[in-house]
């Protein structure tokens, strides 16, 4: 079996760098979460997003398994238009409506599906047996996971956090399981360390 932690990158601080937008300090606060939520998890391997705030979120684990980043350009976040777009949400629900629409100089989420399940089924092959934290974005992040099950639409990026993180355990290319670790495990994590202060 190999098991997949995807991380949906914190809060970031918005700058016009999409590359190069970091983390806000409430991210930097939950991204010490994850890390406390993922510190003892079997992982391996951890990959990200070239852009800063995935890269960011992640970090800790890094540190706390000692084992580097490996960023993948394949995992970026989808590019929804080279133009400003006048309502977000309404963008973004149009492209789900329509998998092979794009808008001017974007991405359809056809397009930014396969480049994104391409490349996870490569880690699959590469990694398998292994556990890998992969850091995240919240549309690319739905768009892999609907490739294994539809079920994962425009509701469930809607319903996603930030962060957020989600544990998808595969039998080579094979989807068995997914479990939702932030919401959870991260009361938990605020409960046991609100009773030891």
């Amino acid at each position: 079996m190999t098991t997949i932690y995807f991380v949906r990158h914190a809060h970031s601080s918005y700058t016009p760098d999409e590359l190069k937008r970091p983390l806000s300090p409430a991210g930097l606060s939950d991204a010490e979460q994850v890390t406390k939520i993922l510190q003892n998890e079997p992982i391996n391997v951890a990959i990200s997003s070239p852009y800063k705030r995935a890269v960011q979120t992640i970090a800790g684990i890094s540190e706390h398994f000692n084992i580097p980043i490996r960023e993948e350009v394949e995992l970026r976040e989808r590019l929804l238009s080279a133009y400003p777009l006048e309502d977000f949400e309404i963008a973004v629900r149009t492209v789900w409506e329509d998998p092979s629409f794009s808008w001017p100089g974007g991405e359809s989420n056809k397009e930014a599906q396969r480049r994104g399940v391409n490349c996870l089924l490569h880690l699959l092959e590469q990694y398998e047996g292994k556990s890998i934290v992969i850091g995240t974005h919240g549309n690319i992040m739905a768009l892999i996971m609907q490739h294994f099950d539809p079920k994962y639409d425009f509701a469930f990026w809607q319903s996603l956090s930030m962060p957020d993180i989600y544990k998808l355990v595969f039998s080579q290319h094979t989807l068995l399981s997914v479990e939702r670790l932030w919401e959870v495990k991260n009361n938990e994590v605020s409960l046991a360390w609100s009773l030891r202060t």
